[in-house]
């Protein structure tokens, strides 16, 4: 079975070849379009189980994408947070020899997400100041 990295340099190349035919807007109509039809599962999670389900997803998710990552979630003040130490997505790209990562790459986990949680009552923000180097920090706060 191909692993979920194994698709990451074609993602990144998708996102430069909508830009390029549609602009940004077709990049993240792109994305709207995938938070929209495919994050059914963290929508159902945060629903049936608050902030845990945060947990839940991305613990999954991290860890079959073998991220090196720190969560914390504090129920009580209403917080989630991801620290990326190592993105193994733009980890990747960065690595890459033969292609060059689209310059907005790192802004999907910003649209996906985003698009979920705050419909549902959520404070969602990401600091991808670390981008550059693979690691971000995503925060989840109850409103």
């Amino acid at each position: 079975m191909i692993p979920c990295t194994d698709f990451i340099p074609a993602y990144s190349e998708l996102f430069k070849f909508l830009e390029e035919k549609g602009g940004k807007k077709a990049v993240t109509d792109f994305w709207n379009y995938l938070s929209d039809n495919f994050l059914g599962n963290l929508k159902s999670l945060v629903e049936q189980n608050g902030l845990r389900g945060c947990w839940m997803y991305w613990n999954h998710t991290l860890n079959e994408e073998a991220a090196d990552f720190t969560m914390e979630l504090d129920e009580e003040a209403g917080e989630f947070f991801i620290t990326m130490h190592a993105c193994p997505s733009k980890g990747r790209l960065i690595h890459e020899q033969h292609i060059e990562p689209y310059r907005d790459y790192c802004e999907h986990c910003n649209t996906l997400y985003r698009r979920v949680l705050e419909p549902l009552g959520y404070e969602y923000t990401i600091d991808l100041s670390g981008c550059d180097e693979a690691r971000c920090k995503l925060i989840v706060k109850t409103k």
